[in-house]
């Protein structure tokens, strides 16, 4: 509730809202305020001599800003009409909350009436200091805006709310705490007070006491003043105008400006406004709940900085100290060099969580505000200030767009000491920004004479040049769809062939490899084109070759890995992204990189780690399965998934074929996709677990796993079917 006290304080007078009146730009001010800055402006820009001439348009005129402004270029306040006899040259204020406003041209006379109904004078003109928006009152004055009744209400419910105790009204001297409030006299007494001015008997006895508490919700729940009509005031507002946003009674539909547009129900707006803020509501929660989220992740970088500071410190010392009578008086400056990054680090994250903690106070304060208006009972009071806050709390959370919960800074000290040069070179010494970059691998060469195909499968073998010094980490393959697509990675490691099956018959394929280390990737070699058919063709773009190996005497497998590009985003990928594990306690989906629509494929996974008796899922899906559920769940998925003691088939959230026999530590699981056949085998330790899963499986299939935070499994592919599964294909 705090937090929301910025909402419910007047602009101007830094004080909580006294009588507010609802601007049309939708911001509030006192109606003292209000008073206090009106200007007086010239008659030529009055709005009778407006309507005299034709241009009126609406109640409240707007000022031509470049004719005459309250904005003064000069200064980033309010400032004092220019060039006018009426309005002289004033200086500009400041108000409690820093808003400059305009202070009245002249002593407003004394009177004995209230501020609403004091007169006001003629060709007065208003300026929010909220939204810098001017205009020019007509001959209601500061009577034709609409009291805002639903902040009243939100206000007094805050002030109760910070209340520390309720007071006897009675006493006349220092009031003692009261402990009872008669519903009926509606007066608040402590002991003393109630035995004196209430006794109980006579008429008295039949008043209702009760504790001060109850007697406050009692007040609170007392109905409200029915709101009237600001053109009419004599009539109570039952109806909503849609085109003017706000709410009219029945007498401006009969013979008002309102009589031609469409109107609704009163009670039916104030419904479906109330359900437009609760929803914008919603996403702005979920924005303040990431930036809370957000402001623990900066605050813990604050001491993984501190603690990285530390232990660079110590390195740095050690390494000074083996050089010790070179490097004393360069230790000094690069100590300075280190804590020098150490405080732009901290300020940086330090500066964010100051802006992000402003931004979060802001929010929370908004939504506070907004959930109290929410459980306002006045539909037109709600009404004139929902469209208003529903724009807020979309704005606001707009604020929240990418970008702001990210990070500016790294917890790491990008930086490393170079102690190898001689100790004459010691002067030289300085950080390495950035290590010394080594040359990314050569080009590497695709060996035709040992690429061939067979059926639809392709075998293919590179090599660096001859002549290359600089070595290769691993190696990317990549082949194109089969049609002049775009390339898709086969496979990703340290081997120089590979063998990819599950290709399309008579088709023409693109193939090209690149080499890879820590520096970077080389250039692509040659593309070298492969004809999928029973005569193999093969040439690459400068000259064709004539050597073929046999095909039988390689394993025709399929070496892929998993997919970051189509893992959720809580998957965590490592070891050239064969292990996969998860960040949260829900499953979470990640495909392979390759996909069947041919032939017989296996591979397996091994788990690494098994928390807790966690389900992960193994099987094939389609490329637009759902990531964030279990696989299986849709029907983009057919899987087997499995605990500790035993597991179920699962496709389209259908659960079969219970099996006893689960997984642990250490445990194999075996994945045969015989889209010959067209069925799904799993196997748990070498052993089928339960029947074939599923039949009549047909299309491009990618391998998948789901799985949370308390699994860890690693992809084992280019592996040959297994020989009983071999033997009992070739019986069949």
């Amino acid at each position: 509730m705090e937090e929301m006290e910025e909402e419910l304080k007047c602009p101007v007078c830094g004080s909580f809202y006294r009588e507010p009146i609802i601007l049309p730009c939708s911001h509030n001010l006192c109606q003292a305020c209000a008073r206090n800055i009106l200007v007086q402006t010239p008659e030529s820009e009055s709005p009778q001599s407006r309507r005299a001439s034709g241009s009126g348009v609406s109640d409240y005129d707007y000022l031509d800003l470049d004719k005459m402004s309250l904005y003064s270029e000069a200064d980033s306040g309010y400032g004092s009409y220019g060039g006018f006899a009426s309005a002289p040259t004033t200086p500009c204020q400041k108000s409690p909350n820093g808003v400059r406003v305009f202070p009245p041209a002249m002593p407003p006379p004394a009177t004995h009436l209230s501020p609403a109904l004091a007169p006001v004078p003629r060709n007065s003109c208003i300026t929010c200091p909220q939204c810098h928006r001017s205009l020019i009152l007509d001959d209601r004055g500061l009577r034709g805006f609409p009291k805002n009744r639903v902040l009243e209400g939100v206000i007094d419910r805050y002030q109760q709310s910070k209340a520390a105790a309720l007071k006897c009204q009675l006493c006349e001297k220092a009031p003692k705490e009261a402990t009872v409030m008669c519903e009926q006299c509606d007066v608040f007494y402590c002991d003393p007070c109630r035995l004196r001015c209430h006794p109980p008997r006579g008429p008295l006895a039949k008043h209702r006491l009760v504790p001060p508490a109850q007697g406050r919700v009692s007040r609170r729940l007392s109905p409200r003043k029915v709101s009237t009509c600001t053109d009419h005031e004599l009539e109570n507002h039952s109806m909503y105008c849609v085109q003017c946003k706000m709410p009219v009674c029945y007498q401006c539909l009969e013979e008002g400006k309102h009589s031609s547009h469409e109107v609704k129900a009163l009670g039916a707006m104030w419904k479906l406004h109330k359900s437009q803020l609760s929803q914008a509501l919603n996403g702005l929660s979920d924005r303040a709940k990431e930036a809370k989220e957000f402001l623990v992740q900066l605050r813990n970088m604050v001491q993984q900085i501190q603690e990285n500071s530390v232990e660079f410190e110590a390195c740095l010392v050690a390494q000074c100290d083996a050089l010790i009578d070179a490097l004393n008086r360069r230790k000094a400056q690069l100590l300075a060099r280190v804590n020098k990054e150490h405080e732009h680090k901290l300020k940086v994250v330090r500066d964010q969580i100051s802006h992000c903690t402003v931004k979060l106070r802001q929010t929370t304060g908004l939504m506070e505000y907004c959930l109290e208006v929410i459980k306002e009972n006045d539909p037109s009071g709600f009404l004139q200030i929902s469209d208003a806050l529903i724009r807020r709390v979309h704005l606001t959370e707009d604020q929240w767009g990418k970008g702001t919960l990210t990070p500016r800074m790294t917890t790491d000290f990008d930086l490393s000491l170079d102690n190898s040069p001689l100790l004459q070179s010691i002067h030289q010494l300085d950080f390495v920004q950035v290590k010394a970059s080594s040359p990314v691998p050569a080009t590497p060469i695709l060996q035709l004479e040992e690429c061939c195909t067979h059926n639809n499968s392709a075998t293919l073998s590179w090599k660096q040049p001859p002549l290359s010094t600089v070595p290769a980490d691993g190696y990317i393959l990549e082949l194109d769809d089969g049609n002049g697509g775009q390339f898709r990675e086969v496979y990703v490691g340290k081997e120089t062939m590979c063998t990819v099956d599950g290709l399309h018959f008579n088709s023409t394929y693109n193939a090209r490899v690149k080499a890879f280390n820590k520096t970077g990737v080389s250039p692509y070699s040659k593309t070298l084109v492969l004809q999928t058919s029973e005569g193999c063709n093969f040439e690459t773009q400068s000259a064709p070759y004539s050597q073929l190996v046999d095909i039988k005497k390689l394993l025709a497998v399929a070496w892929f890995a998993f997919d970051p590009g189509s893992a959720h985003s809580d998957i965590i990928l490592s070891n050239d992204n064969l292990t996969v594990t998860c960040s949260s306690y829900d499953d979470r989906v990640v495909l392979g990189k390759t996909g069947f629509s041919k032939g017989v494929h296996y591979w397996e996974l091994t788990v690494d780690r098994y928390d807790n008796h966690p389900d992960p899922a193994f099987g094939v899906a389609r490329m637009d399965v759902m990531k964030d559920v279990m696989l299986g769940k849709d029907d983009k998925a057919w899987a087997m998934y499995v605990d500790n003691n035993r597991s179920w088939f699962m496709h389209n959230n259908s659960h079969t074929n219970r099996t006893e026999g689960g997984i642990t530590k250490g445990a194999t699981i075996g994945v045969l996709l015989d889209l010959n056949r067209k069925n799904l085998t799993f196997f748990i330790n070498d052993e089928q677990q339960g029947p074939i899963a599923f039949d009549n499986v047909e299309g491009l299939f990618f391998p998948a796993v789901s799985l949370n935070r308390n699994v860890q499994v690693t992809l084992h592919t280019g592996l040959a079917v297994p020989d009983f599964y071999s033997s009992r294909a070739s019986i069949a």
